[in-house]
């Protein structure tokens, strides 16, 4: 009796009762329910102070790749280049003698890149874009786009360095602003709201993914509003039909699409998973939880569900409750958080609130976006296996939604991906 009170207690605040991950590592568990009883109501405002993205940007599908105050999510090439954060004035900087990048964590391939820049007269820096992880040479490993007076071939602010220059003018010394629009090798580039180029690789050594790197190189540099969204998503979920998905057999989870063009998850445990599989993907999609402090995730690179083993992969999870209404101390991982590895640096989202949430898998790391908010970087460093509970996995698997518990009541909408090439 005592045992069925607490089950009973655990579905009447949508706690999770899954049993427990079977590999033996320091991966985050469920919270008690002591823990969810401790979660008070979110603050009115979750927005973080160093979030520059407007409402309507982030339902754009924006997201922010320096958030700020720090290089969560960057990576730099030479340790001997200081990357400083402000987080007074949301500014990125890098001075000293030394040559070197500062690259994302991961990969992007289409997409609206925004910078703004600032150098000194005379310096020579530069974006990077689809650049490999170890770049050694310019004809091959990246497109840099030139922020410098001068070069000795020409290639000046605006250009793209051996590939195309651009025939304006620029004078450094105060803040530019850079948008790059990339798809595949077509980039065009904008100069405070001018086109300075546009260039089509149409060569053998063309790329058409990689990362985005700040580099250091000759003088100060500074940048800051460092924002990008993502182009030619494919939609999973239009709000018209379930085509492109599957229900896994066994669960109590119903999946329903509303009048209001929703997708609807409610009634128990269950999952909807995706006829085709993916590895290497930008997702974008929008969730509102319909009860306080529901749970559900999103899954990536799973086996094929069954009524045995419905959900054996890694598992984004969705989980607005946070513990003593601080939003940087999630109570059960947190919206964004790759569930059992790592714990979401932040909740940003609310229940009864729709929030854009961003992943991309590439390779073996992870990012997640919420609300344009970079809250996750994590890189799986387990042995291989092909079941993602059990250690890291590199291939390609099926998406699929939760439905966790009989407390779980979710909407998801404009369901979106990028597959890598």
């Amino acid at each position: 009796m005592r045992s069925f009170l607490v089950l009973a207690v655990l579905f009447a605040l949508g706690c999770p009762v899954q049993p427990s991950d079977p590999t033996k590592d320091n991966a985050p568990t469920e919270t008690s329910t002591t823990e969810v009883k401790a979660a008070l109501k979110a603050p009115e405002n979750l927005k973080p102070e160093t979030l520059i993205l407007t409402d309507e940007q982030i339902a754009s599908g924006y997201i922010q790749l320096f958030d700020g105050e720090s290089t969560f999510g960057w990576h730099s090439t030479n340790d001997k280049v200081e990357w400083k954060a402000d987080a007074k004035t949301g500014v990125l900087s890098a001075s000293g003698e030394e040559i070197g990048l500062l690259l994302t964590d991961v990969r992007f391939q289409n997409y609206e890149l925004e910078v703004d820049a600032k150098c000194a007269p005379g310096s020579n820096t530069g974006l990077f874009v689809h650049c490999k992880a170890d770049p050694k040479k310019i004809e091959t490993d990246f497109y840099e786009i030139n922020i410098a007076d001068e070069h000795p071939e020409g290639y000046t602010t605006g250009g793209i360095v051996l590939k195309a220059k651009s025939e304006k003018t620029y004078n450094l010394g105060d803040w530019m602003h850079f948008k790059i629009i990339v798809q595949g090798s077509h980039i065009q580039v904008l100069i405070d709201g001018e086109e300075a180029l546009d260039f089509n690789d149409t060569s053998q050594a063309k790329l058409t993914s990689g990362y985005i790197a700040l580099q250091k190189r000759i003088g100060d540099v500074e940048f800051k509003n460092i924002i990008l969204k993502p182009l030619n998503l494919q939609p999973l979920f239009e709000g018209k039909s379930l085509d492109n998905w599957q229900l896994v057999p066994g669960g109590k989870a119903s999946f329903d699409v509303t009048k209001d063009q929703t997708l609807l998850a409610q009634g128990g445990a269950g999952f909807l998973e995706t006829i085709e599989t993916y590895q290497d993907f930008l997702l974008q999609l929008d969730a509102k939880t319909l009860a306080d402090n529901v749970n559900s995730g999103v899954f990536f690179r799973a086996l094929q569900g069954t009524e045995k083993a419905p959900s054996h992969g890694y598992e984004m999870q969705i989980d607005n409750s946070i513990k003593d209404g601080n939003p940087k101390t999630p109570a059960n991982a947190g919206s964004g958080a790759i569930f059992r590895r790592n714990v979401a640096r932040r909740v940003v989202s609310k229940d009864f609130e729709w929030s854009r949430i961003t992943l991309v898998a590439d390779g073996l790391t992870f990012m997640a976006w919420v609300n344009g908010y970079p809250v996750t970087d994590w890189t799986d460093t387990r042995a291989a296996s092909e079941n993602p509970r059990e250690g890291s996995k590199k291939e390609a698997g099926h998406l699929s939604l939760q439905g966790h518990d009989p407390g779980t009541k979710i909407e998801f909408k404009k369901i979106e991906i990028q597959p890598y090439e």
